[in-house]
């Protein structure tokens, strides 16, 4: 078994915040050495806790639309990976999901990022990605989103394609107009090896 094998299956075991779970440990991501895109989001919901398939719900069909991307390279790890700030459903609180358990980023993302030499594009989903990704981008999501063209064009801010942030998007047209057009086309000269 290769070092990097071992480091996957360590990760996939993980019940480091097991007593604070309401539904158990369930570590959910994708990766490999080779993938040129990172997908880092929040952490899974209750549907993807079930599935144990990164962002196969709702918000996925809205992201995969954003990225203009098909199910099919979206789910194969040698070209995109996915990595939650939190690999396991954390339960519910009264305004959605609870934030990631602060458990996970130190315990794995460093070791688990640091594997992907080729990648190409960083994909920073709702604020406890941008937190880590883009720790000096100001203090809301919509300034990080806003400002999408001071990390072009290696990582790209976004808010969480929850259908619980229509209200976001219907109050931020400029998101579809302006960045999700070269978003797409950014994505597509990763994929297609162009830089």
């Amino acid at each position: 078994m290769s070092a990097f094998t071992a480091l996957l299956d360590e990760a996939r075991r993980c019940n480091a915040c097991a007593g604070s779970l309401p539904l158990g440990p369930r570590p959910v991501f994708q990766l490999a050495r080779s993938a040129r895109i990172l997908v880092a989001g929040q952490a899974p919901g209750r549907k993807v806790h079930a599935s144990g398939v990164p962002f196969s719900d709702a918000s996925g069909d809205r992201l995969r639309a954003w990225l203009g991307m098909d199910r099919e390279t979206f789910y194969d790890a040698r070209r995109v990976a996915i990595v939650p700030m939190g690999f396991c459903y954390p339960g519910t609180g009264s305004a959605g999901d609870l934030p990631p358990r602060p458990e996970c980023a130190p315990l794995w993302r460093e070791r688990l990022l640091g594997q992907l030499a080729g990648l190409r594009l960083t994909l920073a989903i709702g604020q406890y990605a941008l937190a880590y990704h883009l720790p000096s981008r100001g203090s809301s999501v919509t300034a990080a989103v806003r400002g999408w063209r001071d990390h072009w064009p290696r990582v790209v801010p976004l808010p969480h394609p929850s259908p619980r942030n229509n209200l976001w998007l219907r109050r931020n047209p400029w998101f579809e107009a302006e960045l999700l057009p070269v978003l797409k086309a950014r994505v597509a000269q990763v994929l297609a090896g162009e830089c």
